[in-house]
């Protein structure tokens, strides 16, 4: 499906759902008190990291990333710096090229690892960042590298060259396995043969990376708001960790994402996850 037609289908439920007093979303803090946009723009205003946590394919939470991010433009200007998940370190230089108009559009997305949903959730903020002349960070490890972290463990990445050391944060790398984040992941079900005890870590370096990156492209006075899965920076774990890890004096917000049959109030198990949480009805329509 194009882009448009999903924003269309995805303003008329949330106009709709307004209308007949049933919201198809709503926004709370870290008490579970329910805030309105504004106040959240006015607390990130001020952030040095947003940690934007999205369910992959909600298209109520991309729809506010994309705002969140023109208002945040409007406030910052060039002082915007933008970063995702979905770009690898090691695609940063066709990214750069793209955005210096050394390759086409049509070459730039043949030639990056673009996630399937690239073109109706992604390439809105990629646009926005290339047309207003932002840095657009791609900070997540070459995959290949975390399916070695899965197999080999931290210690696989020891035999990389130099070259490919270059896509990964610091060696050794920092690594708590009492965080209940990797922890969990060893009682997921379903899971299979994945389980076992380097799958954190695969998680782990996935996080680790996306925090360097972070860190090396963002400096004072910048705001650098960054798009991932809500597990990458829920409870104030993952992404969060390694960065106070490496700079405990940040000002970092994180908004997370839940869906819920009713979106009146959050749940137990949804309070307190993040500064912020958009709740979505989890009948809104998604993006695949």
């Amino acid at each position: 499906m194009k882009k448009y037609p999903i924003v269309l289908l995805v303003l008329f439920f949330v106009f709709t759902a307004f209308k007949t007093n049933k919201p198809a979303y709503l926004l709370f803090n870290e008490k579970g008190k329910k805030v309105k946009y504004d106040k959240i723009l006015d607390q990130i205003k001020d952030a040095d990291i947003v940690l934007f946590g999205e369910l992959h394919n909600n298209a109520i939470a991309h729809w506010l990333q994309f705002e969140l991010t023109k208002d945040l433009y409007e406030l910052k200007g060039t002082n915007l710096i933008l970063g995702a998940e979905m770009f690898e370190s090691d695609n940063q230089l066709i990214l750069d090229e793209y955005f210096n108009g050394l390759v086409s559009q049509t070459r730039f997305e043949a030639e990056v690892r673009l996630w399937n949903n690239y073109k109706t959730d992604y390439k809105p903020l990629v646009e926005f960042a290339r047309k207003n002349e932002l840095r657009f960070v791609a900070t997540n490890i070459p995959r290949r590298y975390a399916s070695l972290v899965n197999s080999k463990g931290f210690e696989g990445l020891e035999e990389l060259s130099d070259e490919a050391k270059a896509f990964l944060p610091p060696i050794p790398i920092l690594y708590d396995s009492e965080l209940p984040a990797y922890k969990n992941m060893l009682k997921m079900e379903g899971m299979g043969s994945h389980t076992n005890e380097n799958f954190p870590k695969a998680q782990a370096i996935k996080d680790a990376t996306m925090a360097h990156f972070i860190l090396e492209n963002w400096s004072p006075e910048k705001l650098l708001i960054h798009y991932h899965g809500a597990y990458h920076s829920d409870n104030f774990e993952s992404i969060y960790w390694y960065l106070k890890q490496h700079k405990p004096e940040l000002n970092i917000v994180t908004i997370t994402t839940v869906s819920q049959e009713d979106v009146s109030e959050l749940t137990e198990k949804n309070e307190g996850k993040a500064h912020f949480t958009i709740c979505v009805d989890e009948d809104m329509t998604t993006t695949y």
